[in-house]
């Protein structure tokens, strides 16, 4: 399960409720442009249209050997889930106020997979606490290889 790419800011940003696993619907020329790299997760958020869930604000350039003239790299892209998931996902959206984050981007057996975080924003007290405990585990793990 190599990993193409992550937002590091998922889960900085949000406390992570849930996580789930699901396909990305892309293109050709799409597959190749992620597995080669060229994908950002920044900004990107999961919508609900017509009880479908669709990632968007995700950027994926264009590949460099297929030369698509009426390509929008910031197009939606329809995201792959059981029904039963789906439902569970919007139902929890709506009456809890949770948002669903990509958290990475993977291959598995060719597949371009997501991971999706379903959490909750963390406000700017929450961030710094998780800053400081970061620090914190950071200076006990310096101490112990410095004493071995």
């Amino acid at each position: 399960m190599p990993t193409l790419v992550r937002n590091k800011r998922a889960k900085y940003d949000y406390s992570v409720v849930d996580d789930f696993e699901a396909g990305l619907v892309l293109t050709g020329a799409e597959v190749k442009s992620v597995k080669n790299g060229h994908v950002s997760l920044e900004g990107a958020y999961v919508g609900i249209t017509d009880n479908q869930l669709w990632l968007k604000n995700m950027r994926i350039t264009p590949y460099q050997q297929n030369n698509q003239r009426e390509y929008d790299p910031m197009r939606p892209r329809r995201l792959l889930l059981h029904r039963k998931e789906i439902s569970k996902l919007i139902g929890k959206m709506k009456q809890q106020g949770l948002t669903l984050v990509p958290e990475s981007l993977y291959t598995t057996r060719g597949f371009v997979k997501a991971k999706l975080i379903l959490g909750k924003g963390k406000k700017k007290s929450d961030k710094r606490a998780t800053i400081k405990k970061r620090e914190l585990d950071r200076r006990v793990g310096r101490a112990l290889r410095q004493k071995v």
